[in-house]
């Protein structure tokens, strides 16, 4: 997990997009006890209430859970649901603006997966 200070976004909500990163790139898996918000706090230099606000927006939503005297897990069947709403989101965003802007510039279907295809194979050469 990474913060960024130039990120116009608040602390907390990166807090809980690193750790939903995380999940998703299999640091930390299902039933596996998650980061504290100690640990958060000392590692990027921020107060621990801003960490536990982070922790508290995946609770909320079900990706992690406390156990008594132990700490906060990750939730069965987090990393699905984390992979499902970020699917939505992307359609929704990422997709739509591509598709609006690929219109605006008369590229047609075909050449757009063409351009996606030779993107792909570019990113996938490299890593």
């Amino acid at each position: 997990m990474r913060l960024d200070q130039d990120d116009v976004r608040p602390i907390y909500l990166q807090i809980a997009e690193g750790i939903e990163d995380d999940i998703l790139n299999g640091l930390l898996e299902e039933e596996e006890q998650a980061y504290s918000q100690y640990q958060i706090a000392k590692q990027f230099g921020i107060n621990p209430a801003t960490a536990a606000k982070g922790i508290n927006q995946l609770v909320q939503r079900g990706i992690l859970y406390k156990k008594r005297g132990l700490g906060m897990y990750v939730a069965k069947g987090a990393r699905g649901e984390i992979m499902q709403e970020r699917r939505s989101l992307f359609v929704e965003t990422v997709l739509k603006n591509l598709l609006d802007e690929a219109c605006k510039l008369g590229i047609t279907e075909d050449d757009l997966i063409a351009m996606i295809k030779k993107k792909s194979h570019e990113v996938h050469d490299h890593e």
